[in-house]
């Protein structure tokens, strides 16, 4: 673990990995000082923002404080997203995996998802604990434009565009649900910790 400043009221907290990361966050969140105002982990950071204390206090608490292993199933939160498995890629990654298009499907639905941290644009979920058969590289060439709702892979990780944007991920489907919506409480759907089953439709 590494602390490091990140203006007077944050500090940023480096770990070796992802797995870590998580087990740390989990932990950080359990066991929240008051002071803190938002956790925001990433794939091997976890940003502690806060107000009304000393960052070396802050720093303490985040070094006293133990990881945890993943909640209990039953407090997690539990989403169903619909999937046309339509996606300009489906073909490609069927034949990179081995599994042809039915496959990749099934193996895409067969497991549940759970989203690690959020980043890349409001909304944007990266799930993780899929089947590891579906672990693919990103595109060679980017596309300079992703449609909002198209569900993709990259690496171990699946995903879903909040909206139009350039892209790199292998694109198998996509889904009418929104990801990110301003009039909604809170406006992402995909939070960390929030576990995810895809359904073909």
């Amino acid at each position: 673990m590494r602390i490091l400043d990140a203006g007077d009221r944050a500090l940023l907290v480096e770990f070796d990995g992802l797995d870590e990361t998580l087990a740390h966050y989990r932990g950080l969140v359990a066991e929240c000082h008051p002071a803190v105002t938002d956790l925001v982990p990433a794939a091997r950071t976890v940003l502690v923002q806060f107000h009304g204390a000393r960052p070396d206090s802050i720093a303490a608490w985040v070094r006293a404080t133990a990881p945890m292993n993943a909640e209990d199933p039953s407090q997690i939160d539990h989403i169903e997203i619909p999937v046309h498995y339509d996606g300009p890629d489906l073909e490609e990654v069927g034949a990179l995996t081995g599994l042809g298009a039915d496959g990749v499907v099934a193996a895409h639905t067969g497991r549940t998802w759970t989203v690690a941290f959020v980043g890349f644009s409001p909304g944007f979920g990266y799930l993780i604990g899929g089947d590891p058969r579906l672990h693919v590289p990103r595109r060679a060439s980017p596309r300079m434009t992703v449609p909002v709702g198209a569900v993709g892979l990259a690496g171990e990780f699946s995903g879903i565009y909040p909206r139009s944007s350039p892209g790199g991920w292998q694109l198998i489907g996509t889904t009418t649900e929104r990801m990110w919506d301003v009039d909604r409480d809170p406006p992402a759907l995909l939070r960390p910790g929030v576990a995810v089953t895809f359904v073909a439709v």
